[in-house]
């Protein structure tokens, strides 16, 4: 079973004036990021704007992507729904078209107690072969729900299938403790960007990085430096990820990761609403951003 590893880009979702999903600027995103570098592609996620898609748009999604990719990196499909009919739904879309797996955000906005989430993945674990790898997404300051490591173990026992965790809270004592699960062998990845060079000194895999979607460079230099052993050089590269973060993440999120996208050339498209592009002005201070930080980093 193929697990996540390196920079995983969690990908926006390009949408036309029309408010239709921009399956042809998606696949030009595809082979953009592929071409970067990045090891693994992450589609309908937070950052694509999941919970704003109907299930059938998201399968379309899917469905691009692990074609267009073709094999050249590992796409695991989020599947997480706001119920668990739709998720497993499109848990077992992402199978049938040949993604190496799926992630799987804990329930979220209503409060669910440890008896509730470990039943959510039984069931939703039950629903797939025994041989396709799930990832548990867990984002607390979005989903409400969190994990603790004592429900991620019996999560671990009860459901083989379920390989790591995607982690994507700034705790670092937590991914930590995430790793001693099933001896040591459970994959976790980070979500904060900022985090990808301690993460990978602890032992954690990789980083499911939305930063790296339009600025992917630093994130690929810092994990293969890393694989290189060249510790002080991933550590320095680091900094100028965190750069990149400062600026892609400062209140703007995914309106800007598409501003950018379009400025390099990728058709980034449009956000769905109730979610708003940049204002000219903010687009023109980005840009101006932008300019100033590939003048610092390059």
């Amino acid at each position: 079973m193929k697990k996540l590893y390196g920079v995983i880009t969690a990908m926006t979702t390009p949408f036309t004036e029309e408010d239709q999903v921009d399956l042809s600027a998606l696949e030009q995103q595809t082979d953009f990021l592929i071409g970067k570098g990045v090891q693994c592609l992450y589609p309908n996620g937070t950052t694509g704007e999941m919970f704003l898609m109907s299930g059938e748009e998201r399968e379309k999604i899917a469905e691009t992507v692990v074609r267009r990719a073709a094999g050249r990196v590992t796409v695991y499909v989020h599947t997480g729904a706001m119920n668990l009919k739709d998720t497993i739904r499109l848990s077992q879309h992402a199978h049938a078209i040949g993604a190496d797996g799926i992630g799987v955000v804990t329930p979220a906005y209503f409060g669910a107690d440890d008896r509730t989430i470990l039943q959510y993945y039984v069931d939703i674990c039950a629903a797939l072969p025994s041989d396709f790898p799930v990832y548990v997404y867990v984002i607390p300051q979005l989903a409400k729900n969190d994990i603790s490591f004592q429900l991620m173990n019996r999560i671990a026992e009860a459901c083989p299938q379920i390989v790591g965790v995607k982690y994507s809270y700034p705790d670092v004592r937590r991914a930590c403790q995430y790793l001693t699960v099933r001896d040591g062998s459970f994959s976790v990845v980070v979500g904060a960007d900022d985090l990808f060079f301690p993460a990978l000194a602890a032992g954690c895999d990789g980083v499911v990085s939305g930063c790296s979607g339009p600025m992917p460079e630093a994130f690929v230099e810092v994990y293969r430096c890393f694989t290189e052993k060249r510790y002080d050089d991933a550590r320095k590269i680091q900094l100028t990820a965190t750069k990149h973060v400062e600026f892609l993440e400062y209140g703007r999120d995914m309106a800007v990761f598409k501003s950018i996208l379009t400025l390099r050339g990728i058709p980034g498209g449009h956000m769905r609403k109730p979610l708003l592009d940049l204002t000219p002005e903010q687009l023109e201070s980005a840009k101006k951003q932008f300019e100033e930080l590939l003048l610092l980093t390059n």
